[in-house]
């Protein structure tokens, strides 16, 4: 597999793509994860994990324990591991159609990132955001370290999509995200061996 950078945006960071594991990755915290890039500059960067979830909790009883009202149309789904910075601390990734003014960061065209209890009454209400999930905690680098992961091929880099990113097969997200560049599991576990 060529070292082809053609997925990077050209000034190097990596806002709204999607970072999928390398099989020899060597952090069992990010081992098959895969990463949206929702903050990438020169001093850090910070992704939401998207195919790990937070064991027996859904969003029903975080709503309940937050004291969200819910309706009976308020969706039952798993809470994510955004990854392991700031555990209990919660973020809403969610399509356009919400947006907070001051609070919500756009990470693509289509999706944007909210972390106040606005966002999660958007999502038990009876018109919530098209698609929606809640995530726990955030992957974090500082300056230098994620470019350094890059270059020791740690991660490979895709384009986001809302199909992928809000998919309810969150098992199934790592192999469907290689399937975005075209590399199947296979394919991954002969490279990672060679230099």
């Amino acid at each position: 597999m060529s070292s082809d950078d053609s997925n990077s945006p050209p000034d190097g960071f990596l806002n709204g793509k999607l970072l999928i594991a390398s099989p020899g990755i060597g952090d069992p915290r990010f081992d098959h994860s895969v990463i949206l890039m929702c903050d990438h500059s020169a001093e850090h960067a910070m992704g939401i994990v998207l195919n790990k979830r937070v064991d027996g909790l859904r969003l029903p009883e975080v709503f309940k324990q937050l004291g969200v009202e819910t309706t009976e149309d308020t969706i039952d789904r798993p809470v994510l591991q955004g990854g392991p910075v700031e555990r209990q601390r919660g973020f809403v990734l969610h399509t356009n159609d919400f947006e907070t003014i001051d609070s919500t960061l756009a990470v693509t065209a289509d999706i944007g990132l909210s972390s106040t209890k606005d966002a999660l009454d958007a999502m038990a209400s009876n018109t919530p955001p098209r698609c929606a999930m809640l995530a726990l905690g955030y992957a974090g680098w500082g300056s230098g370290q994620l470019e350094d992961e890059l270059a020791a091929n740690a991660w490979l880099v895709a384009d986001a999509d809302e199909a992928l990113v809000f998919s309810t097969d969150i098992e199934g997200k790592w192999e469907n995200a290689l399937a975005v560049l075209g590399v199947t599991p296979e394919h991954l576990s002969g490279a990672s061996g060679t230099a």
